[in-house]
């Protein structure tokens, strides 16, 4: 139903384009699923042993390449594939992994809004928090995406891009 990654390498080296899905729902409620592509910036079978696991700071999984795709937020550049095909907005909530979207829905009761609009390149959450793998954290960013879809403006979509220009230039991702 919502963003998971399969292992289909595009092109040969240390990063990989993955095959990956985000959902939302229209106004009427149907579910879509559209193919997202990004960067690897983790190694060939990274979670093999452990499972799905959140990433962390200085994440082992990732490779050194990776480090620089992820700091620089530069993993999700082929996305704006997606965005020119009207699959995905600049601007949006970040599509998750199935099985954490699984996961923060049964822990957070209104956790399925933020599948009511397209997912994007970025968002306020994004630009706002400081990434954590904590559930305090995903609890503090799904108040920040439902902030976003209620108050959303032009100017809170300006404000989104610069603050994400500036993330990128300065390579202040996480």
């Amino acid at each position: 139903m919502l963003k998971y990654v399969e292992d289909i390498a595009i092109f040969d080296g240390e990063n990989y384009l993955l095959k990956a899905y985000g959902s939302f729902f229209s106004k009427f409620f149907v579910l879509f699923v559209i193919p997202i592509h990004k960067f690897r910036t983790m190694k060939v079978n990274a979670e093999k042993e452990t499972g799905p696991v959140w990433a962390r700071k200085d994440d082992p999984r990732v490779t050194p390449v990776g480090a620089f795709l992820r700091k620089s937020r530069l993993d999700e550049l082929p996305q704006i594939f997606n965005v020119f095909k009207g699959e995905m907005s600049f601007i949006g909530l970040r599509p998750i992994r199935k099985f954490f979207a699984d996961k923060l829905s049964r822990d957070f009761p209104f956790y399925f809004l933020r599948f009511y609009i397209k997912p994007g390149l970025t968002g306020w959450a994004q630009v706002s928090a400081e990434y954590d793998n904590s559930m305090e954290w995903h609890l503090k960013k799904l108040e920040y995406e439902l902030f976003y879809m209620q108050e959303y403006t032009l100017f809170l979509d300006a404000v989104i891009i610069l603050k994400t220009i500036k993330t990128v230039v300065w390579a202040k991702g996480n």
